[in-house]
């Protein structure tokens, strides 16, 4: 059985609710990475953060990227799935809510990512076509 922990990109990395929206595009340039899982005070998940939702939801509102913290732009509830998840587990959970990445928790805390480009390595052609017409058919531009 392929697993979650099997296909993720290890070495996630949280961006703190309380640091600002120019730290957190900083850290995705660092990381190179186009989004970041954000992390309450006791270092668990209440968020994700995108590079477009710091250019949509912040700088194109006329806001201050310096002023602007993670937890601001924490929308929703965060979607995850544990390491030990089968990938039929991954797929389900990333159609159903129409999302392109997803932290992966072991212990409550966060191991890693998945995104289209693990998708992408670790799957067959079917699993990646079923995932992305579902995916991609649904929901517009993001």
């Amino acid at each position: 059985m392929t697993t979650a922990g099997d296909i993720m990109h290890s070495g996630a990395q949280w961006i703190p609710a309380h640091e600002t929206l120019d730290r957190a595009a900083q850290l995705m340039r660092e990381l190179n990475v186009g989004s970041l899982p954000i992390s309450d005070e006791n270092d668990r998940l209440c968020g994700i953060l995108t590079d477009r939702d710091i250019v949509i939801g912040c700088v194109a509102m006329g806001h201050d990227p310096a002023k602007v913290t993670a937890a601001e732009m924490a929308n929703g509830t965060p979607r995850w799935i544990a390491s030990d998840a089968d990938v039929d587990d991954v797929l389900r959970e990333m159609k159903d809510h129409q999302i392109r990445r997803l932290p992966v928790i072991e212990n409550k805390r966060l191991v890693g990512m998945i995104s289209e480009s693990d998708l992408a390595q670790h799957l067959t052609e079917d699993q990646i076509a079923g995932w992305a017409e579902s995916v991609y058919a649904m929901s517009g531009p993001r």
